[in-house]
């Protein structure tokens, strides 16, 4: 019983935070079933019909199906350059003890320090000199570069915690080193792999500061972070369409924690990112 009472601020804790959480989230999606006018004069009240009006206006007015695609494009080639860097990198300096891998794990790190905004005009002008300005190729290239210290960093936690006596044996059997780091710890890198991706996943998506500069307002290639905003404009201000173009933006969001959400609490409770 005393531990019991003792756990009674925890859990009033817990579900008012809950309720913080809920409450604006309701708000959000009901919002996205009314008109201006509903959702002023009676904010947290429920819609009073379920149309889709608002989702047809604001998937037709913006175009929101193309810039979903688009940002799936960039999004998915961009995670699949993450892991083809990622992953090699952290398995060479987690099996390195040297001076320079360390010192070169400490330059990863040095990443975290570069403030988003600080990189803009040197990534304009390299986008221009490269001819890849007003382009989505530029965006693929760019985007695994600042998420290489975060991807890096995690997953040579995972690989430190993989014993060595198995890379060992796996030698005696005649293994190649791309064989280690295949059949070895790449399966046994999974939590933190998926962990990587989701975290990508969402930073990529929501990126709109470089889509917006480099990639342009051009319909046929912006995407969907750059389009969303022109409902304003569009729509002259209707929040009933604007929040039904936010939701649909979500949806690829929540699909994708949805898949890898397991794989990500697995690596949190086995305790193995040491950040």
């Amino acid at each position: 019983m005393k531990l019991g009472k003792g756990w009674i601020p925890a859990h009033l804790l817990v579900w008012g935070y809950a309720v913080l959480l809920i409450v604006p989230l309701y708000y959000f999606l009901a919002s996205a079933f009314k008109s201006n006018e509903e959702i002023f004069a009676h904010p947290f009240a429920p819609p009073t019909s379920l149309g889709f009006d608002n989702f047809v206006t604001a998937f037709t007015s913006a175009q929101l199906g193309l810039a979903v695609v688009n940002s799936l494009l960039v999004t998915g080639l961009a995670l699949v350059l993450t892991l083809a860097l990622a992953v090699p990198a952290a398995f060479a300096l987690a099996r390195s003890t040297s001076r320079p891998a360390s010192a070169m794990e400490k330059v990863f790190s040095l990443g975290f320090l570069i403030p988003t905004f600080a990189a803009l005009f040197p990534t304009f002008l390299l986008a221009a000199v490269t001819g890849l300005f007003h382009s989505r190729t530029f965006m693929v290239v760019f985007l695994p570069a600042t998420a290489m210290p975060l991807s890096v960093v995690i997953l040579v936690q995972f690989m430190r915690t993989i014993p060595r006596e198995m890379e060992e044996a796996a030698r005696m059997d005649g293994a190649s080193t791309f064989a280690v780091l295949r059949h070895i710890y790449t399966p046994m890198c999974l939590p933190g792999i998926a962990t990587v991706l989701l975290l990508n996943f969402l930073t990529f998506w929501n990126e709109y500061l470089y889509s917006l500069v480099i990639i342009g307002p051009d319909p046929a290639q912006r995407t969907v972070q750059v389009a969303l905003p022109t409902l304003k404009a569009i729509t002259g201000t209707d929040y009933g369409v604007l929040t039904a173009g936010t939701v649909l933006t979500l949806v690829p969001v929540w699909v994708v924690y949805t898949v890898l959400q397991r794989r990500m609490q697995q690596a949190l409770v086995s305790g193995a990112v040491k950040m």
